[in-house]
């Protein structure tokens, strides 16, 4: 693989030989063009959606906006927080920002949706969170409640779109929404292939929002982006996620995260490895232990056996423009007591109960890829009508 790396100061892009990768000038996200929307925001009263990947260069968009006058009364924290990073699924509480004394109000736990009087008195409603992708990454759900709740409370929404990282291609299984969750809201595959623009722009033209509301949505798209670009993260955007190869392993074994087989959370090289103790000793082993953004990992003090991908990349297995079940489905043949091997969540994570019958059943990666076939033709479609960088 050929890698040429651009280093600026707001962005990294890789340029790589396969034929659905084509080269680009460094992509340029929404947010760093001021001039397209401060108009839209000047004099306003402005609510933030925003966290750590929240940049123009090296400063925050909550930080850059402050400075040059924007009356910014609330933000709000998704999963994982503002400024700093949380563990996965740990509580975010209510406060205010050290740096500008702004409200932060969380929307993770208890409290997913902006409420009216969260929104009283604001008149733009501002997201900007770099997304990776998939369908159960949170941001995306949070993106579906601030639509729903600027709709709701006719509150104008500006998406300051980001490149997607995951955006060269879109696969899995279409979610059964009888199994709609937080990690799961809208009828689309595991990887969607979209950037949160055309995402914010989909589930306002397909009526996915509650009752069908209409959301009065502006999107800043980002220069110098096609879904042929690899778009390489300039910050981590999740505690669990700390680089390149991460990312593009994500879609393919978060599915890990329904079984009782560890991703590595707890060492240096989370989503680059999987393994338990009761898989066989192959050569390889990693012992979970507690660390920042992983205080209490799965099998923590335990050594686990499994497979290293952290030169996944140098290997040729990612990216590539499809899910990889290989993993999920020799670690399940490899897993002796096949009765433990999942948990509850794994349904949730799927999108519905087919995914894991079919592993039990010991349907191959292409079988259950066949069964995609019609859903993903139909999303296709869907997808297409959205698309801003074609």
């Amino acid at each position: 693989m050929i890698r040429i790396l651009f280093a600026l100061i707001f962005t990294t892009l890789i340029i790589v030989s396969p034929d659905y990768i084509e080269a680009q000038k460094v992509p340029i996200p929404g947010a760093n063009q001021i001039e397209l929307y401060n108009s839209i925001i000047e004099g306003k009263s402005v609510a933030v959606v925003a966290n750590q990947t929240s940049k123009i260069g090296s400063t925050h968009l909550v930080d850059t906006l402050f400075s040059i006058g924007i009356n910014i009364k609330v933000i709000f924290a998704p999963e994982h927080g503002f400024r700093d990073l949380a563990d996965a699924g740990e509580s975010i509480e209510n406060s205010k920002d050290t740096e500008t004394g702004v409200p932060i109000i969380s929307l993770y736990g208890s409290h997913l949706k902006p409420t009216p009087l969260d929104l009283k008195g604001i008149d733009v409603v501002i997201f900007d969170i770099q997304d990776v992708g998939t369908r159960f990454y949170t941001y995306i759900s949070t993106l579906h409640y601030i639509l729903e709740s600027c709709a709701e409370n006719h509150v104008e929404c500006l998406v300051l779109d980001r490149p997607n990282p995951n955006g060269f291609y879109f696969d899995g299984n279409i979610l059964d929404t009888t199994y709609k969750s937080f990690v799961g809201m809208d009828p689309i595959p595991v990887v969607h292939g979209m950037t949160v623009g055309e995402y914010s722009n989909m589930l306002n033209g397909e009526g996915w929002l509650k009752k069908g509301v209409k959301c009065d949505l502006v999107v800043i798209n980002c220069k110098n982006y096609t879904h042929k670009t690899l778009y390489e993260l300039p910050v981590r955007p999740s505690p669990n996620l700390p680089n390149q190869t991460s990312v593009y392993l994500y879609p393919s074994i978060c599915f890990f995260e329904g079984t009782t087989v560890s991703l590595g959370r707890g060492t240096s090289f989370p989503f680059q490895v999987f393994g338990s103790p009761k898989l066989p000793d192959k050569g390889f082993s990693f012992i979970p232990e507690s660390l920042p953004g992983a205080k209490n990992p799965l099998l923590l003090g335990v050594k686990c056996f499994g497979t290293d991908l952290r030169d996944a990349m140098k290997q040729n297995l990612v990216p590539k423009p499809e899910l990889n079940l290989e993993w999920l489905i020799s670690a399940y043949k490899d897993f002796p007591d096949k009765d433990k091997f999942f948990n509850s969540y794994f349904d949730v994570l799927a999108g519905g109960p087919v995914l894991r019958k079919q592993i039990q059943k010991g349907m191959t990666s292409e079988q259950i890829r066949a069964t995609w076939k019609d859903g993903l033709a139909k999303f296709a479609k869907i997808r297409e009508k959205y698309l801003l960088y074609k």
